[in-house]
């Protein structure tokens, strides 16, 4: 006779907790060997919607100003990201995603999807999202 698994018992709010600590510490790993920070794929997956200025990118990321100049800096160091001059506003630049920085993206996105390790190891991928979707628009976060 097999024992009852000893998670089952413990109360959702735990779980999810748990779930996110160990899912990010995992997911750090795996976005280090492709050379980012989760912050830096939180940039790229905002910037795969066209340029922004600096400050909008922080504001879409909902950082601060210091901290998306340091995520930029990263990603723009890596080849994953370049400043350009705005040709509208010349006082304005722009950050935008490079080809190597889609791919990386591309990898990064996949990855999510099929490591067995990370969220791969989910049965419904897609019903874990909505779910999450669902729980996290109900507590409130809004989005812009």
């Amino acid at each position: 006779m097999t024992e009852p698994n000893p998670l089952a018992t413990w109360p959702t709010g735990r779980l999810l907790s748990v779930a996110a600590r160990l899912t990010e510490r995992s997911w750090e790993q795996v976005l280090a060997g492709m050379g980012l920070t989760h912050a830096g794929l939180i940039a790229l997956h905002v910037l795969t919607e066209g340029p922004l200025t600096q400050r909008g990118l922080a504001r879409r990321c909902r950082v601060t100003d210091q901290t998306i100049s340091r995520t930029v800096d990263r990603l723009v160091t890596a080849g994953h990201a370049e400043r350009t001059v705005d040709e509208v506003d010349r006082r304005k630049v722009l950050v935008s995603i490079t080809a190597a920085g889609a791919a990386v993206h591309a990898r990064a996105t996949r990855a999510e999807r099929e490591d067995p390790v990370l969220l791969g190891a989910v049965e419904d991928y897609e019903g874990l999202r909505r779910q999450l979707v669902q729980l996290i628009a109900a507590i409130g976060l809004d989005e812009d």
